[in-house]
């Protein structure tokens, strides 16, 4: 991903939902988006404050906001998670075994 699109406070909210983040409070006009940690270890603890005042943010708000979510930059504006590799991996030997 080249340069850095710049969302409305709706695009980031519809993708922070994607990627599995919760609406946990509203104070004013920021709303706060969790994510919890995984089960296993591999994903921390995430929240995401958006300020839903703005028609559209700009860069540094938007480097902020994806610094919080702990996501790539791509995951974060487009609203799909990447699967790790070991994941993929394992899924493919999996269908294999079941076709065989």
């Amino acid at each position: 991903m080249g340069k850095l699109p710049l969302l409305t406070p709706r695009e980031v909210e519809a993708n922070l939902k994607a990627c599995e983040f919760v609406h946990k409070r509203t104070v004013g006009s920021h709303k706060a988006y969790e994510r919890s940690a995984s089960a296993d270890g591999k994903r921390k603890r995430a929240i995401v404050t958006v300020d839903v005042s703005k028609k559209q943010f700009d860069r540094k708000l938007m480097a902020s906001m994806i610094r919080q979510s702990l996501l790539t930059k791509e995951e974060f504006c487009t609203g799909v998670l990447k699967k790790p590799e070991a994941t993929v991996q394992q899924t493919a030997q999996t269908e294999e075994s079941e076709n065989a």
